[in-house]
């Protein structure tokens, strides 16, 4: 398969380079990248020296002109890729990584877990891959609203994410002296993702979802940790959710479900470099509320992992393919 990334120099696009190099079945034979747009991939990547795909320039984003490529990556930041992708030809099937075409019309949502959303994802031409936060928030939260063991209404999500989450063009203030030793709270009066979250817990439901968004930054280079909390629909235990999880997640390769042993969920360092989510459920023995954990790697199962994995099912590989090696460890 002949693969094109736009966005190449950006965190998610390099990372994106990075899975496809060792893709059994995709060569990289387009690459776009504005702020380095005629040095070689290997001037960009120096690991790349000596490879052959090292020796590929890097070129001004031209979306009439990729008609020899099967499937195109668009890793740009939101408000960037709706207009140039329209102009991308017909035949050139594209996963959007940015937020531009999440639920919209023509456009297929790309978290595969869901019901029903690996067989759509797979007749796609045209895929919206989910947003970071929704992706592991909605994994955690989807069985639960899902089997209606949750009110769908009031949830509240309390959600951090490592800095190359907001982008290599964020501002001057995400830089390693204003992010080292410091935590902030931001999208206090609403965020991008929480239309993409509430449409979807409402659809799983069949009726309206309301959630209560705070994303946090956090000194770190990657992951998202992401705590929901939720009112229980009658009485509930641990020992529920997870066999609801269980029911959703049987055959899903890349969903683990972990105890929480001495009171402890998932760390985001389990699934760094990977496309991994990692789950764990518990009841609040004081105010009742049910508490869904999710860690997952931001640029893995929150952008590119999740990215070749949808890419996989629309070129009709292994889905697995490109994304069966080990988080880092530590």
């Amino acid at each position: 398969m002949r693969i094109g990334i736009v966005g190449v120099s950006g965190y998610g696009g390099s990372e994106l380079l990075r899975l496809c190099i060792g893709h059994p079945s995709f060569e990289v034979v387009y690459a776009s990248g504005e702020s380095t747009v005629g040095q070689t991939l290997a001037q960009r990547f120096p690991a790349l020296a000596g490879h052959a795909t090292g020796k590929l320039v890097i070129e001004s984003f031209a979306p009439e002109k990729v008609d020899h490529v099967d499937l195109l990556f668009a890793s740009l930041p939101t408000g960037k890729s709706s207009e140039p992708l329209s102009r991308v030809p017909a035949r050139t099937k594209i996963v959007d990584v940015g937020g531009d075409h999440r639920y919209v019309d023509g456009w297929t949502y790309g978290l595969t877990e869901l019901p029903g959303q690996r067989e759509r994802i797979a007749k796609a031409t045209r895929l919206a891959n989910p947003g970071c936060y929704p992706a592991a928030s909605l994994l955690a939260l989807a069985p639960l609203v899902r089997e209606g063991l949750i009110e769908p209404q009031g949830i509240a999500i309390d959600a951090k994410s490592g800095v190359t989450g907001t982008g290599r063009g964020g501002a001057s203030d995400f830089g390693y002296a204003e992010t080292n030793e410091d935590l902030f709270a931001y999208g206090l009066a609403g965020h991008t993702h929480v239309p993409e979250i509430q449409r979807t817990l409402s659809d799983l439901a069949g009726t309206k979802a309301t959630v209560a968004f705070t994303p946090h930054l956090v000194p770190m280079t990657r992951g998202i940790l992401s705590t929901c909390y939720a009112r229980p629909r009658g009485s509930l235990d641990t020992a529920r959710l997870y066999a609801a999880a269980e029911k959703a997640y049987r055959n899903e390769p890349f969903v683990k479900l972990v105890p929480a042993e001495k009171g402890r969920g998932p760390h985001t360092k389990w699934a760094s470099g990977s496309n991994l989510v990692f789950i764990s459920y518990a009841v609040n023995p004081d105010s009742g509320l049910v508490v869904a954990v999710a860690a997952i790697d931001n640029l893995g199962k929150g952008a590119a992992g999740q990215a070749i994995q949808n890419a996989n099912l629309m070129t009709g590989q292994k889905e697995t393919a490109g994304l069966e090696g080990l988080p880092l460890w530590p």
